[in-house]
């Protein structure tokens, strides 16, 4: 059973992620902020990576806390649920397009936390929530996960698609990464022995 429960209390959030790398992209997402609830909501549905996710945050002061708190778990959920990760495929890409916009993401479940991010959210909002926020989610997963991860805007004008096209395109990435080899079920993915 692939899979991992991580809670997290701060002075400034409460969250709880469970996660099954085995699922079917089931979700169940409530973080009080509507458009990463809708971007987490991609995330699992497009990596087959089942989700359930809460988090109480001080949404009085701004959704800051909340998305970077939800990611460092999210991304300790997943290293857990990954294990020692023997048999994975451990590379993932994805190019994903969503009308204007193109993204690339390709990753590696290294266990060396990295984030090369060249994507640009022309607009300060996509309605009420901050788009330098989805930087910060994916800083705290990579970091969190072990994930070096790199997502590359191809083309793009229209905020909502850039960003949903970034986390369905890692999601893509994820669905392969985390998959088992069947040539190599057996064994870690590395030359070292150890991920």
């Amino acid at each position: 059973m692939r899979t991992a429960k991580i809670s997290r209390t701060t002075a400034e959030t409460e969250i709880s992620v469970e996660i099954d790398l085995d699922g079917t992209g089931a979700y169940d997402n409530q973080t009080g902020v509507g458009f990463f609830d809708h971007m987490l909501d991609q995330l699992s549905r497009h990596s087959l990576i089942d989700m359930t996710i809460r988090a109480k945050g001080d949404l009085h002061i701004d959704d800051h806390h909340t998305v970077e708190d939800t990611g460092i778990a999210l991304g300790q959920a997943l290293r857990d649920a990954l294990g020692d990760k023997k048999g994975i495929r451990r590379y993932g890409e994805c190019h994903l397009p969503m009308d204007d916009a193109q993204v690339r993401a390709a990753l590696d479940l290294s266990g060396r936390p990295y984030l090369v991010w060249n994507v640009d959210l022309p607009t300060p909002k996509i309605g009420t929530f901050d788009t330098e926020l989805v930087r910060e989610f994916f800083t705290a997963f990579a970091t969190n996960g072990g994930i070096t991860l790199h997502v590359d805007q191809l083309h793009g004008f229209n905020s909502h698609h850039i960003a949903e096209a970034a986390f369905k395109a890692v999601a893509r990435a994820l669905r392969v990464a985390v998959e088992t080899d069947p040539r190599k079920a057996d064994a870690i993915p590395s030359t070292k022995g150890a991920l």
